[in-house]
């Protein structure tokens, strides 16, 4: 049969009927059965001439066999056979063997690409809302960061007035604490050693950071260094005074004379 684009398909089909008329069916038709079956053929004909290849193929075999059940009933009742016909069913429809490996090949890259399709649709709803997503975020951390500059900039605008406004007042005095707590944010956070580059003295480097450290260590543990010094207290039992309580006292002496001198010197 022809299609209605131009293809050609094998149709295959099987017709049910019952005699509803017996003196229609004796008296006003020679063959009744032929009748039948050439008014199947005409109307199935009609009805897949009307319709495209793959709608008679495949979603519309339902279709067609109704379709064609009502026409061969018209025609048969025209005719007046006397035939009821109750059930029209499509057994196979397919292109014809010559052409079978090129239509399966069609067939084919139609589902391939209805795949693909879905593929790309379901990548697409997975990438799309994440986009949107990153999206929006970048979009609050900027509009969040744009706040944060305006505000802080605001902020130095006011406290830049606020200095100035008391500059205009008192400047020496205004510098002068500027600098000093510029000194104090930069000595803070730095280590801090003294020397002596004018004078002749013995004072070449102190360094103040690391004798502060040590001061601090020291405070901090002040049971341990009870600890450490309680065997040399109870170690005088016989009465003898130990050798590291003797060498101790001439030690911080000769530290205190060498101090001594050195203020001397110094001044």
């Amino acid at each position: 049969m022809l299609t209605g684009d131009e293809n050609i398909i094998n149709i295959q089909f099987a017709v049910q009927w019952y005699l509803k008329d017996p003196v229609e069916y004796l008296f006003n038709n020679r063959h009744p059965d032929d009748a039948v079956m050439q008014a199947a053929e005409t109307a199935m004909r009609e009805v897949v001439g009307k319709n495209r290849m793959d709608f008679v193929l495949y979603e519309g075999r339902e279709q067609i066999a109704a379709q064609a059940s009502k026409l061969v009933q018209d025609i048969l009742d025209r005719y007046k056979t006397g035939i009821l016909v109750t059930k029209l069913t499509l057994q196979n429809a397919q292109p014809p063997e010559q052409v079978q490996a090129a239509f399966d090949d069609a067939v084919k890259a139609g589902q391939d690409r209805e795949r693909q399709k879905n593929e790309g649709q379901a990548y697409a709803n997975d990438v799309i809302p994440k986009a949107k997503g990153t999206a929006a975020r970048l979009i609050e951390e900027a509009n969040g960061y744009k706040q944060r500059v305006i505000v802080s900039a605001e902020g130095d605008g006011s406290r830049f007035r606020q200095i100035y406004t008391e500059y205009a007042k008192a400047p020496e005095v205004t510098r002068q604490r500027m600098y000093l707590d510029t000194m104090q944010q930069v000595f803070s956070n730095t280590s801090k050693v003294l020397i002596d580059t004018k004078g002749q003295g013995n004072l070449l480097y102190l360094p103040l950071d690391k004798l502060m450290q040590a001061a601090g260590a020291t405070v901090a543990s002040p049971a341990a260094a009870t600890v450490a010094e309680g065997p040399s207290r109870s170690a005088p039992i016989s009465g003898e005074i130990p050798p590291q309580v003797e060498k101790s006292e001439p030690g911080r002496a000769r530290d205190a004379a060498s101090l001594r001198s050195r203020d001397r010197e110094g001044r």
